[in-house]
């Protein structure tokens, strides 16, 4: 049994590459674009705090949540307004951008804006969706579906893969647990890493209760840091959390979104255990 980590293949997003043998990254951001205003400052005080860290930092938004609890939730501010405030964060701030796609026709719009696509967790089987995203030349981000099994997900690979790209990144989000409830495996980040992609974790959906609100998700924001250490210390090659500088008045998934001003000192603890597992 080997105490290290295996390498697997390294995927540039923008400028900063994730896997291989480069250190951990971090995609963060609001769940949605709320304003852009407020998008641009938590993207600037994000860039900050990760320089401060030395953590090579994508920004991610949401210009459209589809897939909210209620009809009469905010969704943001849609394709082609959300797009371009990512664009603005992209080009004044020099950072990559993700954000989420849900239709085969908003790949294409999106391609032109995002560094990657994100195919949410719901959708991770949509064998149209991913063989379109694999075309548009953009890394591909696949949110392990909770109801997925890791082992499963070399059936999504395989997909993206025989469409034309070997730029995968796979994010495990955590598995349901009967009724509003989501379990973090961490088996997953060492199983899926062995398809030799890097494996993201998501801290913060993985704490979320789907629906526990009645119109609304709850969530467990008070266990980001116990499931970030652990996480980590397992070897997954990116962490991805929403965060959020006022999660309590936050339009979407504020009951388990990071606080910002908390950031720093997480990041300070899980630097130097990435820095231990990968020998370094």
């Amino acid at each position: 049994m080997s105490l290290s980590i295996s390498l697997t293949k390294a995927v540039n997003i923008g400028s900063v590459p994730i896997g291989g043998d480069h250190p951990l990254a971090l995609i963060a951001g609001p769940c949605v674009i709320e304003s852009e205003q407020k998008a641009m400052e938590t993207a600037e005080k994000l860039k900050r705090v990760t320089g401060d860290a030395g953590v090579p930092f994508i920004f991610k938004a949401s210009y459209d949540k589809a897939n909210r609890s209620s009809i009469d939730s905010f969704r943001g501010p849609g394709l082609t307004d959300g797009l371009k405030i990512l664009k603005k964060i992209r080009n004044e701030l020099d950072l990559p951008v993700l954000s989420d796609i849900h239709k085969e026709e908003e790949i294409g719009p999106a391609s032109e804006v995002l560094d990657v696509l994100q195919i949410p967790a719901f959708l991770c089987r949509q064998t149209d969706l991913l063989a379109v995203a694999a075309r548009s030349g953009k890394p591909v981000n696949i949110k392990k579906g909770q109801f997925m099994a890791p082992w499963d997900m070399k059936n999504v690979v395989r997909k993206v893969e025989q469409s034309g790209s070997q730029e995968i990144l796979l994010t495990e989000r955590g598995f349901t647990l009967g009724y509003n409830n989501l379990v973090a495996d961490m088996r997953s980040i060492a199983l899926m890493r062995e398809y030799g992609y890097p494996v993201v974790f998501d801290v913060t959906h993985s704490l979320q209760l789907p629906g526990g609100q009645g119109t609304q998700s709850g969530g467990q924001r008070e266990l980001i840091p116990y499931l970030t250490r652990g996480a980590v210390a397992v070897g997954c090659d990116a962490l991805f959390m929403e965060i959020h500088p006022d999660p309590d008045n936050a339009l979407s998934d504020g009951p388990n979104m990071l606080k910002l001003e908390n950031l720093p000192a997480l990041l300070q603890q899980v630097v130097p255990i990435d820095r231990l597992v990968r020998g370094k």
